[in-house]
């Protein structure tokens, strides 16, 4: 099925766009985004939002009536007066003082209560984004080459790793516990190819390339929209420490520029970040989990974009664009997806994945292999930045969010699984793709003489 995956917004779709999820958007467009929640999959209360919003907006004013009659009554002292009456205007200083104090408190708890529930809901979709809970209900937009008919049974990258001894899993497990693995050999040069491949593109293409921290404050990854506590997060805290480890370089990049006034005619800006990726992968089991496919720590080059509103589309397929870039050159054949909407995550508007052909992830269903994530990027619109403040200043003066978009250029240990099981030879050996041979200085990993 061919999609039409331009989709460029309407001046009207624009409009809540740059006002996307604020207060007063959540109260205007109350049921649209109750719709969104539940179109999400998510479980947020946006009653509960407009609830406190109104009883904020009580308060502040009542506040400002008891600052003001604070201020009339010290200024009336200020004149001749009998001593009763000074006495009088002194003591009802005092009440107002307490009163305003009372009401300062009790608008901080109503402020920490907005908050606490506005952070739950989530950003507004596309309204081209396909409804659906799951990543099976995403919808197919675009394939590119076809998939290798192998004139001998394939194996998984997992048993070619182990044969060529290029990836060890179980001294991994040993070390560290599951989900970890030690690259060895050849593949310690194919993945730092694959990531000076994606970091030449990149460079060509004009971005910025930075090496980031490996650790980032918990308010960064609650702006960005990651969750750092409970049983569902997804990210390693420190303890005490109120970091965690980063789970991408979004994280760091996107928290590069967080309150701050950025220059209007500097944008957009073209970052990309280098960095070691943890993530806890809650509750993340299955056949088509093994192996390099989830692992509790890897390495990423990312994309990430700061840039007016009225760009943010285009850019969004500009990065789509790089990222099929990058796969066409390796070889792999792959599909694109427009994510469903319960697939998205909180902050993405619109999120396109690219799923390559893994002939590793074969079962009834699929006995030649099937597609697995391997790249996506997210326009994530002003969602990130409002959490952030994140602002340019405009043509009229006024100080505005900037939208911000993320894409994977390169997650090596995906690339890699890739890799090995599309390239891999009759006699067990695997043909390292021709983009990668000048600087792996290599062009096929052989097994070992006597492994």
């Amino acid at each position: 099925m061919i999609y039409d995956i331009q989709g460029h917004i309407s001046v009207l779709t624009l409009i809540v766009v740059l006002y996307m999820l604020d207060y007063k958007f959540i109260k205007d467009n109350l049921e649209a985004v109750k719709q969104n929640i539940v179109n999400r999959n998510m479980t947020a209360d946006a009653d509960e939002v407009v609830r406190l919003y109104d009883e904020r907006t009580s308060l502040v004013t009542r506040l400002q009536q008891l600052q003001q009659k604070r201020n009339e009554n010290a200024a009336l002292m200020k004149g001749k007066l009998e001593e009763a009456k000074r006495r009088e205007f002194i003591e009802k200083g005092k009440e107002l003082k307490d009163a305003i104090a009372d009401a300062e408190k009790t608008l901080t708890e109503t402020e920490a209560k907005l908050e606490e529930a506005a952070r739950k809901i989530p950003n507004m979709a596309h309204p081209q984004a396909p409804i659906g809970k799951v990543d099976t209900e995403n919808l197919e937009v675009k394939k590119v080459g076809t998939p290798r008919v192998f004139s001998f049974p394939p194996k998984d990258h997992v048993a070619l790793g182990e044969s060529l001894d290029i990836i060890d899993f179980e001294r991994g497990t040993k070390v560290s516990g599951p989900k970890f693995y030690y690259l060895k050999n050849e593949a310690v040069f194919l993945e730092q190819a694959l990531i000076m491949y994606a970091l030449g593109i990149l460079r060509k293409h004009g971005f910025t390339p930075f090496v980031t921290p490996d650790i980032a404050k918990q308010e960064v990854l609650q702006g960005i929209g990651f969750n750092p506590r409970g049983n569902e997060s997804n990210v390693y805290c420190i303890e005490d420490e109120g970091t965690c480890l980063v789970a991408t370089a979004e994280i760091t990049l996107g928290g590069y520029h967080s309150g701050e006034i950025l220059d209007k005619s500097k944008l957009p800006l073209f970052y990309c970040g280098l960095s070691h990726c943890f993530r806890r992968e809650a509750g993340a089991a299955g056949h088509f989990s093994k192996g390099l496919y989830r692992v509790h720590q890897f390495d990423k080059v990312e994309m990430f974009v700061y840039c007016l509103p009225e760009e943010s589309d285009a850019i969004h397929e500009k990065l789509r664009m790089i990222e099929e870039e990058i796969f066409c050159g390796l070889g792999i054949p792959f599909r694109v997806v427009d994510t469903c909407t319960g697939d998205l995550g909180a902050p993405a508007y619109r999120k396109w994945d690219l799923e390559a052909w893994m002939p590793g992830r074969s079962d009834e269903a699929h006995p030649a292999g099937d597609y697995g994530e391997v790249t996506s990027t997210s326009n994530c619109t002003d969602y990130q930045a409002r959490r952030l403040n994140i602002k340019y200043k405009d043509d009229d003066g006024k100080n505005k969010y900037v939208h911000m978009l993320n894409g994977t250029a390169i997650a090596a240990g995906r690339a890699m699984l890739a890799i090995i099981e599309n390239y891999q030879n009759e006699d067990g050996s695997v043909t390292v793709p021709e983009v990668l041979r000048a600087i792996c200085g290599f062009d096929t990993i052989s097994a070992k003489h006597g492994a």
